[in-house]
Parts: C-alpha cells; sequence; structure tokens
C-alpha cells in the first residue's frame, strides 16, 4: 500500500525526479571531445560554440528529427561531419549513474510512487534506456518530452504530467537540478527541490518523513 507522506507542506503522495542530473550523470564535455577530434579542431572551440538553442530545444519536443539538428549543428559549430559522426558524439554524454541514487529510489519506492521526466531527443532515450535499465526500474512511468510535445521548464509540462501520474500537481515533489525547472514545477502547483548532490534529495525526503540514509 503507498503511504502519503505529511509534512508542514501539502501531502506527498507521489515523487517525480528528473534523470540527467539527478538519477544519471551527464555531460557535453564527451560530445565536444568526439566531434573535435573528427573535424580536427580544439573540443574547447566546439563548446564555445555550442548552445541549447531553438533547434536543440525543437529537437527534444520531438518537433525536428536528428537529422535536421544535425544540420543546424554543422552550421552553428562550423564543422562538416556525417549524421554518423555527430550520432557518435552526440550519444557520448552519459557519464554513469549518480553515487547512491539507486539506494535511494530503491527504498522510497516502498513508501511512494517513483515517475521521471526528463528533456530528452529519441536517440539519447534509446541509449538511456539500454544502459541503465537497472537503474531506471524504479520509476513507474519515465515522460520524456519529446514523446510530450513539450519540455521543462515550461508550467504546461508539468500540468501535463501531474495529470498522466494521477496526482494534483501539489501532492507531487519534484526533483530538478536546474533551478528554472523547479521553478516551472512550482509555477505548475508542485513541490520541487534543487538538486546539486545526493544529499539535497536525502535532506528534502527526510522532511516528509522518509528515511533514506545519511
Amino acid at each position: 500500500m503507498e503511504d502519503v507522506i505529511r509534512n508542514e507542506q501539502p501531502l506527498v503522495r507521489a515523487l517525480l525526479f528528473d534523470l540527467g542530473g539527478v538519477v544519471i550523470n551527464f555531460g557535453f564535455e564527451g560530445a565536444f571531445r568526439s566531434w573535435a577530434a573528427r573535424a580536427g579542431c580544439d573540443p574547447t572551440l566546439i563548446a564555445e560554440r555550442f548552445s541549447m538553442d531553438e533547434f536543440y530545444e525543437q529537437h527534444e519536443r520531438g518537433e525536428i528529427p536528428s537529422s535536421r539538428y544535425f544540420a543546424t549543428l554543422r552550421h552553428s559549430l562550423e564543422i562538416d561531419l556525417s549524421d554518423l559522426e555527430f550520432a557518435e558524439g552526440w550519444n557520448d554524454v552519459f557519464l554513469g549513474p549518480v553515487s547512491g541514487m539507486s539506494d535511494v529510489l530503491s527504498i522510497a519506492q516502498r513508501h511512494l510512487p517513483l515517475f521521471a521526466l526528463t528533456n530528452s531527443n529519441p536517440s539519447h532515450k534509446n541509449v538511456w534506456e539500454a544502459l541503465y535499465e537497472n537503474e531506471l526500474r524504479p520509476f513507474r512511468t519515465i515522460f520524456v518530452s519529446s514523446d510530450l510535445g513539450m519540455r521543462k521548464p515550461d508550467p504546461e509540462t508539468f500540468r501535463l504530467v501531474a495529470k498522466l501520474m494521477g496526482f494534483e500537481p501539489g501532492e507531487i515533489l519534484f526533483f530538478d537540478d536546474a533551478p528554472i525547472n523547479v521553478a516551472g514545477a512550482h509555477t505548475a502547483g508542485m513541490q520541487g527541490e534543487v538538486v546539486s548532490s545526493i544529499s539535497d534529495v536525502r535532506r528534502a525526503l527526510s522532511r516528509i518523513g522518509l528515511a533514506v540514509g545519511p
């Protein structure tokens, strides 16, 4: 039976986690090195030219395919790589599970239903689903921006996800490493916690009466 955790805030009946930076370590440095090696340039130059621009966001909302997104990268990064070369670097961004997070999720799922919400594109989704199958098992559902057609921090994304989860927004505690995403969750009526380390997750869960370790 699912617990209902009480605290000074509204009742917490479900937990919602970001993936990259909270459950899975993530960084673009590997992609920059890969692309730079193939293009014969300095990775710092790639890093300076790369941005999460409108094309990046369209890709994460599922509005353009990878081939179209890679075409925009050829222009913005000023490198002439094939789609395959871009893809090999693009998928080299996952740096392993966040240490200790599997234990936290394993304990938490005994008390509350766990869900995840991630801004991600189809090619990345295929990679993290395969690499981190075990770590992702505690989640009942993983909501992906490219499937939803909308992304964080849009408050409408959080409202839709709350509806799909079957809970009122105020009954959901959301964890994300990006303050702008937590702000979007707050606007939608969710409770939210900015995560800079696993200790932030443990402290937030402890505050609602769920002990998951030191």
